[in-house]
Order: C-alpha cells, then structure tokens, then sequence
C-alpha cells in the first residue's frame, strides 16, 4: 500500500561475512527484497544497488542495472554468501571512494540501508561520520542477534528512527516507509499519520559469573613444599539482553474500521480506501451481505426448538443463532410466510405465535428473549402438543382457516426420553410436514421421528449447521411437490444382488430402499414404468416394466419377492435387463429415458464390465450402487463414470443416499433421448431415425416395430396394425398404440 515514489537512490551493503553465517545471510536476502515493496522502483524514480562486504567490499550490482522491482528482487535472491571477516569500516570507505555505483550523483537523495550483526573486526566512528557529512541518510539493520551499540554508531540521526531489526520485517519495512515520508518520500495518504510505540531490542552478550570453588595447590616459599587452597570457578554464558526503545510506523485508517458487512460477513481491505464482504452461505444479496436466499413458497411454519439439558446451554444458543440467520436471510417485508417457534423440554411454549410478528425487527427481538430451561427431553410428547395446539390460527371469522401447508422444523441434540413414534404417526395425520434437524449423533431418530430420511438434515460439526440453510430452503418449498420426476416419463429397472453373499438380513435392506425409492415415481403407463430383476448366479424378472400400472401394486409386488442365496453374477443380471426387460416386447416404450440401478455387494463384478457398456450403447443408463469393499477400478468399467457410482460402506447407510440416487436418475429422465436406442425394432428390423420421430424397416414382418410375420392369402392381420412398416410414429403415437399391442396380445 506504502510506496515510495520519490526520485531516490538505494544502496543495501549486505554483511556477507563468517560471523552472521549463510543461514543469516539469506533471512538478510529476504528482508531486502520485503524492503523493496515499500519502494516504486523505476529509472525516473527509485533506483536500486547492493553491495556485499566481509574482507572485502564486493559490488553486486549497480543502481542503473535493473528497472523494475521484479527484477531488483529476483537479483538479490541470487547473491551468493562469500563469507570473511567483517570489516564494516573498510566498506563505509569504499563507498566513500567510490560513491553509489550506478547512482546520480548526489542530484537526488541518497540511502545506504546497512543490514549486519554490528560486529566489525575494526573501527566504523570515523567512516560512519563522513558518510554521514555527505547527506547520505544511513539505515542501520540488525540481524540475528546484533550489537546494538555500534549500530548505533552507524545510524543516521535520530538513531531510533533509523535502527530497524529485521526479524520483524513487516514492521521494519513499515519503519523505513514512515522515516522517509517527510520529507524524501512523496505525502502520506490522506488520514495516515506516523506514530512512534514502543518496542524491543534484544541481543545475546557473554558475561562471566562465579560457579563455585575447588580445592588448588599453591606454592609455599620453603623449599619442597605447597599448601592446599580454594581456588574460584569461573564460567562463560550467553544471556538474552533486551533494550527497551521506541520504533515507528505509519498508521493508516482501515476501510473495515466501520464495519460495512452485515450478517456475519467478514471485511477484507484492499488498500487504504477500498474493501469486500466474504459473506456467509445465505448472504451476498449485496456488497454488505444483505439476504440472499429468500422462500419462494407459501407456508405457515413453526419452529421447535429443544431447550433440554441433553442439549446444553451451548447447543441452545447455536439454535437460537441458526433460527435467527436463518429467518434474516429468508423473511423478507413481503414474505407469503407465516412464522412461530416453540421450545419444550419437560412441556412446550409456544412464545412466538404463528404470524405474531409482522417485520424481522420484532421478531429476532422475541428471539432474543428465549431462555434456557434444561429439563428432560420429552420430543414425542412436544410433537404431539404442537399437532394439536402449534397451528391453531385466530382469524376474523372463525370458521375461515388458510389453506397454506403446515410445516414443523425440529431443531434438537438430544435422545429423546419418550417415544417419538405415535407422534410422528399423529403428525402425518394432521397432514404436517415434519422436518428435523440435529447432529450426525441424531441421524437415525430424526429419520425415526419423520418417517424419511429425505425430510433429515444432518450436519458434521456447529459451522456445518449454518451452511445448511439452502438445504432447509428446499425441503421447506418442497411441501406437497416431494422430491422425485413426477412429471418425467422414465422406464426403470432395478437389478438387486440377492446371492449369499448379501445374506437375507442385508437383502431386506435393499427390498426396502427399492420400495422407499419407489414413492418418489408416478408409476402408470404414461409417466414412469418400473421393473424389478434379481439375481444369483441367474437372473429372475420378478415384474417387468408393463406389469403393474400403480404405485400400491408395484409395492405390494416387492414385499413378495423372496430370497436366492446362491452365488452372484451382476454381468448375467445386466445381459437379463438388456434383453428381456428394456425391450418393446416387455413394455420398454421408445422415446422415453431408460436407466437401470444395480444394487450389489461387489461380488461377482468381474463380467459385468462388456454387458454395462452394452446397455450404454444402446442408450441405456447404468448406475451402480455398491455396498462393502470392491477394486474401484472395476466398480468404474461396470459404471462408466463417477457420477453413475455410488460405493457406501455398510446396508444400514443406504437409506441416507437415497435423495443422491433419485437426484441423478431424474437428471437423465430430463436429458434428450434417442429413438432409435435401444432398437424398438423387432425380428432384426432396422430403425431409422427421423425429424422427432422413428420408422422400422422390416424384412419378412410388418407393423410399426415388426411384430407380425407376413402371411400369404387373405390371413387376417393383428388389429390395430397399420398396412405398411415404414409409417412414421412419434413417441406419444408409439406409447398409445404399445397398449392396443399389449391388450391385442392378451387377448
């Protein structure tokens, strides 16, 4: 920020000699390149030497050599120690013969900055004086542990002003910046001014102190004889002398001293009069962090906070401060949404009311006035209260109630002490919409407590609560329009390992996360159509895709399915999808995306790598789910691509990537399909690809997919079917006319 831009001539003298040492000789290199930035070098400006001395003086580079500081800085990384004795007076004399190599003359201010240890082998008072007699401004640094004295001596006057230690670089630099402001260097920025506060010099001295005593011997003047005596022990050691002093440096106003980030946002300066707002997830509607995130969505929300003992005062507060961010960054003047909160313990308060407070003010202020209570955690009994008693509205007229939906956030830390179950169960049936929110300790009873894991949000450690706030946005907005492609036409196959390498216990882990993944899906003929494939060392079509038109008949369906407990192999599973499932003949219906997830241990992967990709070839998607330890390399040659592999540890955690996986799949129920992929042609028919739709040339059959053999006579045809096979059929046409097939095939 500080730089010098005045015409000025610059000449380091680096002490380069034995008593200072390489390692000290380069932490001197450093200090003079971090000296630099306090420096505008240019030819018209500052210019730049250095000089190295020990036994003798060795001229490193002139001033005129380089033009800009980059290079000034890359050549002072590349002096090399010579080492020697440290004749400090011998180089001052150098200087005095030669003048500053490269300089102008003495036509613009002159500065020597001299960074030794101050351990000359011979006098510097006299050849410091004439330096000094020629208006050369002397700055004296101390390196390691210097003699202060006779650098001191050095110095320019007045020495506290000209003595910098180079261990505190930033500070020395600022020191040097702040002595040649006034009057060499051009002003101080407006508002910056220089200040002196105290500081330390320290050095290490040898001093001599008595250890003790011993017995000597002494002559005696009589000849052939000595006398015992006790004799001093004297020893030398290093001590650690600090000199207290004053320093100085220039002080400039912080463009964050007013505090211009809002919401928690952190100021970050840039230079003396310009800043930025690191803000926090939720924030950045603005340059001070103003509220980003806001619901787009109409509800009538509580909060319920748990204020027990289990959670502790400190878990109570981070709640609070939650709560608080949370509703600054979504409540907004205009906001369609209606807030309360509670607190329970042993009972429930409800001290904020559902649509009490009009602006965020009052609201953060009632907030703010919640206390701690500390009691047992009783969280089913604190449900069922807010079913009954959270949501009950004053309207104008009584019989008027709104019709927004009913959302309850359970913010808690604590095992519950009751039983949450029935209260869950009696919040369902008030049609609210439980959401619950605590640490990863808590996962499997806010799972238990809202019936889902998808209505969970668990987090890692405090900071990680606040960066869920997107999350909880979503979650609240996606009341009555869940989670899933509803609206997508997708066929889908499951192909789930049921070998003995599972076993039936971790089988009915995986039935289980089908059939939950089965509620995200509008299942019927027109939206989205499910198949279920299970395998051993053989694979079973449990239901194909046309089998079951709704979502109770494809649940009921998967609670049959029994168990095989043979060995495993996923490439004859993969082989079975490609060509008795995902076909026309099985209700496969072109047009529309096709993926299959493959639930397996990781037993039996080695073949399935040709049959994946075959499936991918023909268009369709393969995601692979994989619990237990398996080579990654295989798992990706069966997957394809990271994103389409999901490997987790143990059965119990399945549940917790469901959202992921539905996520993914409904990606690629949104992406553009081709026609043609997989073949809806059958009997070798060949498809042909036209604008939005497809035909079928067919050899010795006819239909729109070669379904029927060409028979001689007057043979009637199936009904339905069209005279010629090269007709053109979109996918709704394809659809509609895929039932008349089934139906006609039934019959």
């Amino acid at each position: 920020v500080m730089q010098c831009s005045a015409s000025l001539d610059v000449l380091f003298l680096l002490d380069g000699s034995y008593s200072i040492g390489k390692g000290s000789f380069e932490k001197s290199k450093d200090f003079a390149g971090k000296l630099c930035d306090a420096f505008d070098i240019h030819p018209d400006r500052v210019r730049v030497g250095m000089i190295q001395f020990s036994s003798t003086p060795h001229l490193e580079f002139p001033l005129d050599s380089y033009p800009t500081k980059q290079e000034v800085k890359e050549r002072i990384k590349r002096t090399v120690f010579r080492g020697g004795s440290t004749e400090t007076g011998r180089a001052l004399k150098y200087i005095l013969h030669k003048g500053f190599p490269g300089g102008r003359n003495s036509s613009v201010p002159e500065v020597l900055i001299i960074i030794s240890d101050g351990k000359s082998q011979g006098s510097t008072a006299v050849p410091a004086m004439q330096v000094k007699e020629r208006h050369i401004t002397v700055f004296a640094v101390g390196i390691k542990f210097p003699r202060w004295e006779e650098l001191h001596v050095l110095a320019s006057e007045p020495p506290e002003r000209h003595l910098l230690f180079a261990g505190d670089a930033e500070d020395a630099a600022n020191g040097l910046y702040s002595t040649l402001s006034d009057p060499v260097c051009t002003a101080t920025a407006p508002g910056c001014k220089v200040e002196s506060h105290p500081c330390e010099r320290r050095t290490l001295e040898t001093v001599k102190e008595l250890a003790g005593s011993y017995v000597c011997w002494k002559g005696s003047k009589q000849p052939n004889a000595v006398q015992a005596s006790l004799c001093p022990f004297v020893r030398w050691k290093r001590v650690l002398i600090k000199h207290p002093s004053r320093c100085f440096r220039t002080v400039c106003p912080d463009p964050c001293d007013s505090q211009p980030c809002q919401n928690g946002g952190t100021c970050v300066p840039e230079g003396l009069d310009r800043y930025h707002c690191l803000c926090l997830l939720g924030y950045g509607g603005d340059i001070h962090c103003a509220a980003k995130l806001s619901l787009e969505c109409s509800v009538d929300l509580l909060f319920l906070m748990d204020s027990s003992a289990g959670v502790t005062l400190e878990g109570f507060l981070r709640f609070k401060a939650f709560l608080k961010r949370f509703l600054q960054a979504m409540v907004g003047q205009d906001s369609p949404m209606s807030v309360g909160v509670a607190q329970y313990d042993d009972g429930v308060r409800i001290p904020i009311e559902l649509d009490q407070h009009k602006d965020t003010f009052s609201l953060m202020r009632s907030i703010d006035a919640m206390n701690f209570s500390g009691g047992r955690t009783l969280t089913g009994r604190a449900l069922q209260y807010i079913a009954q008693h959270g949501f009950r509205s004053s309207p104008v007229f009584a019989d008027v109630q709104d019709d927004l939906p009913r959302v309850v956030v359970l913010l808690t830390d604590s095992k519950s002490q009751d039983s949450v179950t029935e209260a869950a169960k009696y919040l369902k049936d008030q049609n609210l919409f439980l959401i619950g929110i605590g640490s990863s300790s808590m996962r499997a009873e806010l799972a238990t407590v809202t019936g889902n894991p998808q209505q969970t949000i668990v987090y890692s450690d405090p900071q990680d609560l606040f960066n869920r706030m997107p999350e909880l946005q979503r979650k609240i907005c996606s009341v009555g329009n869940p989670e899933g492609c509803h609206a997508q036409s997708l066929d889908l196959a499951f192909a789930v390992d049921a070998s003995s390498g599972v076993s039936l216990e971790n089988f009915l882990h995986l039935m289980h996360f089908v059939r939950s993944s089965c509620l995200h899906f509008t299942i019927n003929r027109d939206v989205t159509q499910i198949a279920l494939v299970t395998y051993g060392s053989r694979a079973h079509t449990v239901f194909a895709l046309d089998t079951h038109t709704s979502n109770s008949a494809v649940l009921q369906a998967i609670d049959q399915v029994p168990f095989l407990g043979d060995s495993a192999s996923a490439g004859s599973a993969l082989l079975h999808v490609l060509s008795d499932v995902m076909t026309v003949q099985r209700g496969a219906r072109p047009g529309v995306s096709k993926v299959v997830v493959l639930l397996t241990s990781g037993a039996g992967m080695q073949g399935a790598a040709a049959p994946a990709q075959q499936l991918r070839h023909n268009g369709i998607l393969v995601f692979v789910v994989v619990i237990g330890d398996t080579e990654r390399d295989t798992l990706l040659r069966v997957a394809g691509s990271p994103n389409y592999l999901v490997h987790i540890s143990s059965y119990a955690e399945l549940q917790y990537y469901q959202g992921l996986i539905i996520e993914r799949i409904c990606e690629e129920a949104r992406s553009p399909v081709n026609l043609c992929k997989p073949n809806p042609c059958m009997n070798q028919g060949v498809c042909i690809l036209g604008p939005g739709s497809y035909r079928c040339q067919c050899h010795g059959w006819e239909g729109p997919h070669c379904e029927s053999r060409v028979l001689r006579g007057d043979s009637p045809r199936s009904p339905a079917l069209p005279p010629r096979s090269h007709v053109q059929w979109s996918p709704r046409d394809l659809q509609h006319f895929s039932r008349a097939l089934q139906h006609s095939k039934r019959q």
